[in-house]
């Protein structure tokens, strides 16, 4: 049995994980319907494509792909209830590494996370963004650099910096924590700084 039908059997016997996954998935997806327009009308959504290098505890280091997408449904419904910020989508796909070239443990974790950013203001007459969200994510391995996390299945919680270098680039600086919640013993968790780069596309 391969890991990843492992993995898909361990997630579909939890319903809240079937729920969250697949709404996050779905809300994820192109909404043409509620896209941003310009004046035109020409929908515009913003997509932006973001590469970071993580560092982790100890000897543990890796690179984060993700694709965010911004969500004008939910950033609608942000706005309607007096709350200034945008919500997001993020796909994404995280590499890690621990240990000397000759004995090295990796890891591959693919993830899914809705993201809530809002402006702090400006530094240097460029934006500065505050950023926060909780996701779900899948772990190819349950062992890595000596931790057991007990579950292939981890919340994915962050916080971030955003600098605006202009409107199509940026620089992130963020931290991310792994963890089950404690639904499986024993949950370590895994902590993550990660500086990032990211293009609007």
């Amino acid at each position: 049995m391969s890991v990843f039908t492992r993995l898909k059997a361990r997630l579909w016997r939890k319903p809240v994980l079937q729920v969250l996954t697949a709404a996050l998935l779905v809300a994820g997806l192109p909404q043409p319907v509620f896209a941003a327009t310009s004046e035109s009308g020409v929908a515009e959504p913003r997509h932006q494509l973001h590469l970071a290098y993580v560092q982790g505890e100890g000897d543990v280091q890796g690179v984060k792909v993700a694709v965010q997408r911004e969500s004008d449904l939910f950033t609608r419904y942000l706005q309607d209830y007096g709350i200034a910020g945008t919500v997001s989508f993020e796909m994404s796909a995280n590499f890690w590494r621990f240990g000397p070239e000759n004995d090295t443990d990796q890891n591959v974790v693919l993830a899914v996370s809705p993201v809530l950013t809002f402006s702090l203001g400006k530094v240097f007459e460029k934006e500065l963004l505050a950023e926060f969200g909780i996701g779900v994510s899948l772990l190819d391995d349950t062992t890595f650099a000596g931790k057991n996390v007990s579950s292939h299945y981890q919340f994915e919680d962050r916080l971030g910096l955003i600098y605006q270098l202009s409107h199509e680039d940026s620089i992130s600086l963020r931290y991310l924590h792994y963890s089950n919640a404690g639904f499986k013993k024993p949950n370590p968790g895994l902590d993550f700084i990660a500086l990032g780069y990211s293009r609007v596309f």
